[in-house]
């Protein structure tokens, strides 16, 4: 079994906790208007690996996941388009005491969901919107696939990471930051974090090499500083509910 591999970035410090190797997959269903990564979007091209030859090239930085607890992350594109190749790959990662993470915006096949979930570490979850015609008209799906893959992975209680691209103008308010903490309450015992990622235009130059045209050209950069308070309302909002949670189940073990 081959992975159609767009490029692999060894000792990483941001997507997953500690030093990571991050491979990203050719491949995605969405068309993200902020996509820094349109290059990945086409599941054409690509490098060809077999899950033997992924695994022995990050076997290589093992002892740098072991110090730093770190480990691998599938990210894309949509790593989950080529969710039978995940399958093995992640159990030959598994195998040999490596811990991956899922970097995805939970769209792909739902049918290998049961068989892939059990098997990864973390989930870092991309949010794009908490409003469904906003989010058609981001990404160009509805949030259907979305909440269909939140529901596995409550059915799996897998730990997660959300991540949230906050765009100038779109969803740069506390009234925002209380619509998409509505949609993801629900899950919050297995949210280990969340982070509001500030728009930036690093891809840019990515759309003129590909004559593409860039979506969101006249859209300024997100302020970093405003993007860290918002960060921390909604993580307030969080600690908040899982405060009265563990307030509940207190109260239910004193009866």
């Amino acid at each position: 079994m081959t992975g159609n591999i767009h490029s692999i970035e060894t000792m990483g410090l941001v997507d997953g906790p500690g030093i990571r190797t991050v491979v990203f997959l050719k491949g995605c269903p969405l068309k993200c208007a902020y996509c820094h990564n349109p290059d990945t979007q086409n599941c054409g091209g690509g490098k060809s690996y077999t899950v033997s030859e992924l695994v022995n090239f990050i076997k290589r930085y093992k002892r740098y996941y072991d110090v730093s607890g770190g480990g691998v992350t599938f990210s894309g594109g949509e790593p989950l388009l080529q969710s039978a190749f995940l399958i093995e790959a992640i159990k030959a990662l598994k195998a040999e005491g490596i811990h991956v993470a899922l970097d995805t915006s939970g769209y792909g096949d739902e049918s290998y969901y049961k068989a892939l979930l059990p098997l990864v570490d973390l989930v870092l979850l991309d949010i794009k919107h908490y409003d469904d015609l906003a989010h058609k008209k981001l990404v160009g799906k509805s949030m259907n696939g979305l909440l269909k893959f939140l529901s596995y992975l409550e059915e799996h209680k897998v730990k997660l990471w959300l991540r949230h691209v906050m765009v100038p103008g779109l969803t740069d308010s506390k009234e925002s930051m209380d619509q998409l903490f509505h949609h993801i309450e629900k899950y919050a015992k297995l949210v280990e974090k969340i982070e509001i990622l500030p728009y930036h235009k690093l891809g840019v130059e990515k759309y003129t090499q590909l004559g593409m045209v860039d979506p969101m050209a006249d859209i300024p950069e997100m302020d970093t500083e405003a993007a860290k308070f918002y960060e921390s309302y909604i993580r307030g909002l969080l600690e908040d509910s899982k405060s009265q949670d563990r307030k509940t189940i207190s109260r239910r073990s004193a009866v």
